[in-house]
């Protein structure tokens, strides 16, 4: 909210916090974030930070509905940085609510991207399970592409990537952008997909003045264009 008050853009906006984080952090608070991440990174940390959180979206909507902020059948936008990134492209996945807009900041592209991101990390190999590699298959972005894209409009996507993110390296934001370009072509709406990569900007955007001003403009300009 503090890094990105979207004061320029005419709309509601609702700030989510991901499950098991800030103010919905579990009993144990990163004692307890650490242990799941060993236990099982992926069952124990992914799914009910990132999938949960898309499943949540839903619910948000009713609630903004019953609060008078929205009225039913209206399309939103969506912001996603990192592992939130993610959660809105399983919400557009899942499309269980009509998205018009989205933004992504250093996203990951699902539970794959996570884990590599997760090995460069802890240089330790995440051991896969049948019920992870499930979970990995329904949360990739890519392989999802058609869904992504799926109606006689798809949202307006804006892919937005650091060139110097070691964490969230721009590979999987390239390739995203790349499998989806055919569907937004084939329906005329290529000026609806972009993929922005900024030169030097790391994985944490927000400390750095420069990459937060680029990104608060890319936000107000797309958010507001749409």
């Amino acid at each position: 909210m503090d890094a990105l008050p979207m004061d320029d853009v005419p709309a509601i906006k609702v700030y989510l916090g991901l499950p098991l984080f800030g103010t919905r952090a579990p009993p144990g608070g990163n004692q307890e974030l650490g242990r799941r991440q060993a236990a099982d990174f992926a069952m124990l940390l992914f799914k009910p930070a990132v999938e949960d959180a898309a499943e949540e979206l839903p619910r948000v909507i009713t609630e903004l509905q019953r609060r008078g902020c929205m009225l039913p059948g209206q399309r939103i936008g969506l912001f996603g940085y990192s592992a939130g990134g993610s959660a809105a492209l399983i919400a557009l996945i899942q499309g269980k609510v009509t998205v018009g807009t989205v933004m992504l900041v250093n996203a990951s592209t699902g539970l794959n991207t996570s884990v590599q991101a997760l090995e460069r990390l802890t240089k330790q190999p995440y051991h896969w399970t049948a019920a992870s590699g499930v979970l990995a298959e329904r949360t990739d972005a890519v392989r999802h592409a058609a869904e992504i894209a799926r109606g006689n409009q798809p949202p307006a996507l804006l892919i937005v990537q650091g060139s110097s993110d070691t964490v969230l390296t721009p590979k999987p934001a390239i390739e995203l952008h790349d499998v989806l370009q055919p569907y937004f072509l084939r329906q005329a709406d290529a000026p609806r997909l972009k993929l922005v990569l900024i030169k030097g900007m790391a994985h944490g955007w927000v400390d750095d003045s420069q990459a937060a001003d680029k990104v608060r403009r890319l936000t107000r300009d797309w958010f507001d264009g749409e």
